[in-house]
């Protein structure tokens, strides 16, 4: 996407992030793009003690795409964010991507789809990673069917939603859980 620049997000974009993700997926500025979970959940997303750590670690990135602000060059505005992990465990040797935000304005225009490659290129070039992870909430279709348009497969493996812990936001249905998407890479 022309004037795009990636970078990792630093201790001083934590808040930044943290406001981007809440606005790309609860209340109701999230509503203004199609990423929204404002149907499923209330309460937050993330919150700054969980950016500032995953910052902090060495094997996770926040990745933050800007873009020029108008008429300033040499400012630029964040437009999305992304965690790339190095998985261990079960995983191990294989990426994990999540936290995805766009800003509502900033959707479909390519952006989130530039992001995800960049993330997809750390993952195989710097980490030498043989696939992507990530967990969708199952019922979130439209989301799913953009992951698959861009090679993610439903590997029918699942993960419960962590309901009672308002870290992860206040379901607003009984039926929520993860899916596992895979893409290799």
């Amino acid at each position: 996407m022309n004037g795009l620049r990636f970078r990792a997000a630093t201790p001083a974009d934590v808040n930044a992030v943290v406001a981007l993700t809440q606005s790309a997926y609860r209340g109701d500025a999230s509503r203004a793009g199609w990423t929204t979970e404002a149907d499923l959940l209330d309460g937050q997303r993330t919150d700054v003690p969980e950016v500032a750590e995953l910052i902090a670690r060495s094997d996770a990135k926040v990745l933050l795409a800007e873009r020029p602000s108008a008429g300033a060059e040499q400012d630029w505005q964040l437009v999305a964010s992304c965690v790339v992990e190095r998985l261990s465990g079960e995983h191990a040797g294989d990426g994990y991507f999540g936290m995805f935000s766009v800003r509502p304005d900033a959707q479909g225009n390519g952006t989130g789809r530039a992001l995800l490659a960049e993330a997809e290129r750390i993952a195989r070039d710097e980490w030498h990673a043989r696939a992507m992870r990530m967990t969708v909430i199952d019922v979130r279709a439209e989301l799913i069917a953009w992951y698959e348009r861009r090679g993610y497969r439903r590997t029918g493996e699942y993960r419960p939603f962590p309901y009672g812990d308002e870290r992860f936001g206040v379901p607003k249905r009984d039926d929520l859980r993860f899916e596992w998407l895979v893409k290799d890479l």
